[in-house]
Order: structure tokens, then C-alpha cells, then sequence
């Protein structure tokens, strides 16, 4: 009993926050950018430097605002944008979204009136929790590059900047995705990209790590440093995590199950709408979004707001 009771303390002892809750919670103050560096400069390839967290619609601290999904937009010391995204359950069409986010960045950081060369390089980084599609990596980048159909070169551009012609690729301009598929990582990690990956998927950080940003981590992020309160709180949130991902796959295989879909489009027979009406308060009884309850069961959002 001794020793069991020891092997728990230990857990807590080396129990780190989850990547998401301080994303949402911590990350956003100056003294704790260097936690944010450190996963950007591994995956970047280059030394970032954060100089600010920037508004974004993510600053909304009432999980009904953003179903699952934390955004950080931030400016580094180029004057580049990166927005850091994290979703933890499935969205159909998360590619188009991931598009629009950032063509609203780039619109957002341009006035009327300027020239184009005030255009800003954005990065998109997605931390994604769910199976996006086909692929055996678990990161992927996609940038824009200019191919000739009929020679297969790549097209430099004659760009002009602080007065001096210079050849510049249509990497240094356009957006650059980035896609971290976490639950696609199954291996020890060897090297600091893998070892990130590792914590963001089991909130695990090697005690002897040198990855930027995980000994930083390390020190700001031990659940053992939390308040009463925070711990709470934290505690919440994960059981939260837990108990949206099973009702919304409960609901997914229920629907499909029992024609919710089918009984949609012929207008619902009684039944269906029956079975659709319990499901709506399970749902809101656990506190999911009414628009996400609405896309599952079928119910418009006034009908479940009465529920």
C-alpha cells in the first residue's frame, strides 16, 4: 500500500500541464513566451522570438465561444504572424477554415491604402488531437512553390524591398501550414521535434530534455504548482475533454445507427425525433455548444435552448 501510495505521489510530482490548458490559460503572458519559442523554433527550423500576443477571436474565456479549440495569434521579431491552433475533436472541412483563418490574418494586418509589400508572412500551426486523413507522418508542411509545367524549375520573383532589387520565392511571401497529427505519434522520441510531440500528446517532458522551450515548460507548467483552485479547474477541463469526445461519437454512431440522418431528410418520424430530442439533452446536459448539438441531432437551436 506503501509503495502504491508512493508511485502516485510520484505521478503528481511529474505531472505536467496539458499543452491545450496552457495554451488557453498561461502562454498569452511575456513571461512565459519562451515556452511558445521553443515548440516554434523546433518546428520552424529557425530561432523565433515572440514580441506579442496579438487579439484574436480566441480570447474568449467561455467554452461555449469556441467548441475544443484554442488560437494563439502572435507577431514575431520579423514582424511575421503566427497563429497557433489546437482542436481536439474532429471538424469536417477543417482545411478550408484553417484557409480562412488566415486569409483574415493577412487582411487584418494590412491597411487600406498600402502598398503590398506591407503584406505579412503568416504561419498556420495546427495541433490536432483527431485523425485528419490519409498519411503515415505525423507533421506536414505545405507551403507555395511556383513549378514550371514544361522545364520543372522553380520560379524566383524580382521583388523590391528598402530600395535594393532582390530575387525572392514565393515561400518568403505566401502562408506556410504546418500539421501536427499528435495521435499519430507512436515511437520513443529522438530528437526535439519528436520529443514536443511526445508532450503534447501525453503531457510527458523528459527530465533531461534540451529541447527550446521544454525545460521552460518544465518549470512554469508542474500541476504540482497549482493552486487548489487551478487544479480544479484544470481537472474540469480534462474531464470536460473526455466526456465531449465520447458523447459526440455516442452521438455520431447513434445517428447513424438509428437513421437521425435518414429521418433529417424525410422530415422525421416520430421516433426519430424522439431519440433526437433525448440526445439533445444529454448533450446540453453536459454542457456542449447548441450549435454542435443542433449539427448532431437535428434539432433547431430555439427548440434545445427550451430543453
Amino acid at each position: 500500500m506503501n509503495r502504491l501510495l508512493q508511485t502516485r505521489n510520484d505521478m503528481t510530482l511529474n505531472r505536467y500541464i496539458r499543452f491545450d490548458w496552457a495554451a488557453k490559460k498561461i502562454l498569452r503572458d511575456k513571461e512565459n513566451f519562451a515556452i511558445l519559442e521553443g515548440l516554434l523554433t523546433v518546428l520552424l527550423g529557425e530561432s523565433i522570438h515572440i514580441q506579442e500576443i496579438l487579439e484574436s477571436e480566441s480570447n474568449q474565456y467561455d467554452a461555449a465561444d469556441k467548441f475544443n479549440r484554442v488560437d494563439i495569434k502572435a507577431r514575431n521579431s520579423k514582424d511575421e504572424i503566427i497563429i497557433v491552433e489546437i482542436q481536439l475533436t474532429r471538424e469536417i472541412n477543417y482545411l478550408e477554415r484553417i484557409l480562412y483563418g488566415v486569409s483574415k490574418a493577412i487582411t487584418e494586418h494590412i491597411k487600406l491604402g498600402e502598398k503590398y509589400d506591407q503584406v505579412k508572412k503568416v504561419y498556420s500551426i495546427s495541433i490536432l488531437y483527431f485523425d485528419l486523413g490519409k498519411g503515415e507522418d505525423f507533421v506536414y508542411r505545405g507551403r507555395t512553390v511556383f513549378e514550371g509545367l514544361t522545364k520543372h524549375d522553380t520560379l524566383q520573383i524580382t521583388a523590391k524591398e528598402r530600395d535594393v532589387i532582390h530575387m525572392k520565392s514565393p515561400g518568403q511571401v505566401f502562408p506556410e501550414y504546418y500539421l501536427l497529427r499528435v495521435n499519430a505519434f507512436h515511437k520513443i522520441a529522438e530528437n526535439h521535434l519528436e520529443e514536443w510531440i511526445c508532450y503534447l500528446k501525453t503531457g510527458d517532458i523528459n527530465e533531461n530534455t534540451t529541447a527550446p522551450g521544454l525545460q521552460e515548460a518544465k518549470r512554469k507548467l508542474e500541476y504540482i504548482s497549482m493552486s487548489r483552485k487551478e487544479k480544479a479547474a484544470y481537472d474540469e477541463h480534462l474531464n470536460a475533454q473526455m466526456i465531449q469526445n465520447d458523447v459526440i461519437s455516442a452521438a455520431m454512431i447513434e445517428g447513424r445507427a438509428e437513421g437521425l440522418e435518414k429521418g433529417r431528410a424525410e422530415g422525421r418520424a416520430e421516433g426519430s425525433r424522439s431519440r433526437a430530442i433525448d440526445m439533445a439533452t444529454r448533450m446540453k446536459q453536459d454542457k456542449l455548444p447548441i450549435d454542435l448539438i443542433a449539427r448532431y441531432t437535428g434539432l433547431c437551436q430555439d427548440e434545445i435552448e427550451t430543453l
